[in-house]
């Protein structure tokens, strides 16, 4: 078993170590991306840095392990950036580890923010299930809103296996404090 944290040799390139600075304009494409920077940012810090006894947590014998929870994070980013590739949302079993999950998750949103912060027309933007579409409004209330509430789950989990996240995050200015 694994007692030491779980690092990436590429840790240090992974997207929201800090969220981007914010751009001069106020459209519906930076402010669009800005959520999806603020909802990276905390996936960021609350899946840094797990040991094994992390990912294993979960609050009750039938609820999701920690390891879940970023998997089902990984599976709502996909819909995210589908939404901005213009993709249609096709369910696919990824067999990807922890740090796999979550690179690739924090670059599913990079992606899909620095697209939507170009575009000058966000309703252009659907999200897709087989013949079905809907609005990117959907995408805010679905997608987005929900793995905000589940990085709040992974900062409890975590601090109830004993690995609490950096105290040096600054969720209001999105940066590290000094």
């Amino acid at each position: 078993m694994i007692t030491n944290t779980i690092k990436s040799s590429s840790e240090a390139e992974l997207p929201y170590y800090e969220i981007p600075d914010y751009p001069e304009d106020f459209t519906a494409g930076t402010m669009a991306a800005r959520m999806i920077d603020a909802l990276g940012f905390r996936f960021y810090w609350s899946s840094e840095g797990l040991k094994e006894t992390d990912l294993a947590y979960k609050a009750y014998d039938n609820g999701k392990t920690t390891l879940e929870t970023i998997s089902h994070i990984f599976d709502l980013s996909k819909v995210i950036i589908n939404a901005t590739l213009k993709q249609s949302n096709i369910k696919v079993e990824d067999n990807l580890n922890y740090l796999e999950l979550r690179a690739k998750t924090l670059q599913n949103l990079k992606t899909a923010a620095d697209i939507l912060r170009a575009s000058d027309d966000i309703s252009q933007f659907k999200i897709i299930f087989e013949d079905r579409e809907f609005p990117l409004w959907n995408l805010v209330n679905g997608a987005i809103a929900d793995s905000i509430w589940h990085c709040g789950q992974l900062s409890i989990y975590r601090r109830s296996s004993g690995n609490y996240m950096n105290p040096k995050v600054n969720f209001f200015t999105g940066k590290l404090r000094e």
